[in-house]
């Protein structure tokens, strides 16, 4: 995999506004169609071709190309992880970044950016598109344009949104609070249990009170996942055989169990006694609610104290994609028993309300 630099085709603004990079790892927002009428990548150097707009602001562009474009079915943590050193190396000389993603995991990413990018000071502002940019009725340029917008934006010269977020469909949304909720239609991301950082009409309203502090420590950038998980949704009927593949699977280190409602599951013998043998042998499991606006609490009902009481973590309102991003990246940091539980059922990047 190569990362090319590619520079805009554009005159540079005497005064610049903002600096801004745009890292371009695949998805129909960075697509066009050939003469035979087939999907390629289009040259980013001609992206004022396809987006004229870009000729009315102050920005100095400046884009990576990870080459060859990622299908965001295709994405990795390995790809994450250079996402988050592209954004480190160039940190100091650009204002804010703007990251081209494909729509299906990208709240999976974004989320795996959060805590990756631990005291992040600028915006790192994720968007993509449903309809390719060649196309008439295309949502690219309005969302490429407003997510360069975002992330130029400045109060008293510092960003106004230092953290990663999903533009998309005149929605900002915190990223590791996003899930994609539609495939046909333009308004694919919602966020269920936390406020919009921003809507954008005739202007980008910010909507401070939901965007997280500026931090006082510089940029920290960490380098290691554990990909060594797995996600559980219980259903009625779930047999045992189907629970023990997934909570004995060799290596296996962290488990998502997605209950019921408050966090609630079946109290079947066999059931409670594989999740109790799962956490004796080490394994983390975070306890996560099925539903879209649900929010775990354990100990609530009786159908889900025996979670509580062997050990099985609360993961309060956070989604399945923070969830799962946010075990990779703790357990990626090879801390002790006490020091992991204590950030998995704690508020790392605003993943959850407590």
């Amino acid at each position: 995999m190569d990362v090319v630099k590619i520079n805009i085709d554009t005159a540079a603004p005497a005064f610049p506004e903002a600096s801004i990079l745009i890292i371009y790892t695949g998805g129909t927002v960075g697509m066009v169609y050939d003469e035979k009428h087939h999907l390629i990548p289009f040259n980013f150097s001609q992206i004022q071709e396809k987006v004229p707009e870009l000729g009315n602001f102050k920005y100095l562009l400046t884009v990576l190309s990870i080459e060859p474009a990622i299908d965001s079915s295709n994405v990795s943590p390995e790809d994450w992880l250079l996402m988050a050193k592209l954004i480190e190396e160039n940190y100091a000389n650009h204002d804010g970044f703007v990251v081209l993603h494909g729509t299906d995991t990208m709240a999976y990413s974004a989320s795996a950016l959060s805590y990756l990018l631990e005291d992040l000071d600028k915006p790192v502002i994720f968007t993509g598109a449903q309809v390719p940019i060649g196309r008439t009725r295309t949502d690219a340029r309005a969302n490429l344009i407003s997510a360069l917008q975002i992330a130029a934006t400045k109060i008293n010269g510092r960003s106004v949104v230092p953290e990663v977020c999903i533009y998309f469909h005149n929605l900002l949304i915190r990223g590791n609070r996003a899930k994609k909720v539609e495939s046909r239609h333009f308004n694919a991301f919602k966020s269920e249990n936390y406020p919009l950082l921003a809507k954008a009409g005739i202007s980008i309203d910010f909507y401070d009170g939901a965007i997280l502090p500026h931090p006082q420590l510089s940029l920290k950038v960490h380098r290691q996942l554990d990909n060594r998980m797995a996600i559980l949704k219980l259903f009625p009927g779930i047999t045992p055989q189907v629970v023990r593949s997934i909570l004995e699977a060799p290596g296996l280190r962290g488990v998502v169990l997605e209950t019921f409602g408050a966090g609630n599951a079946p109290t079947s013998a066999w059931l409670l006694e594989l999740l109790q043998s799962a956490v004796h042998r080490g394994i983390y499991i975070l306890n996560v609610s099925q539903c879209d606006e649900g929010r775990v609490d354990q100990g609530r009902y009786e159908t889900s104290k025996h979670l509580l009481n062997m050990g099985i973590i609360g993961g309060a309102d956070i989604t399945t994609e923070a969830a799962i991003t946010k075990l990779m990246f703790v357990l990626g940091q090879e801390l002790d028993h006490e020091q992991t539980i204590r950030l998995l059922g704690g508020n790392l990047r605003g993943e959850v309300s407590l």
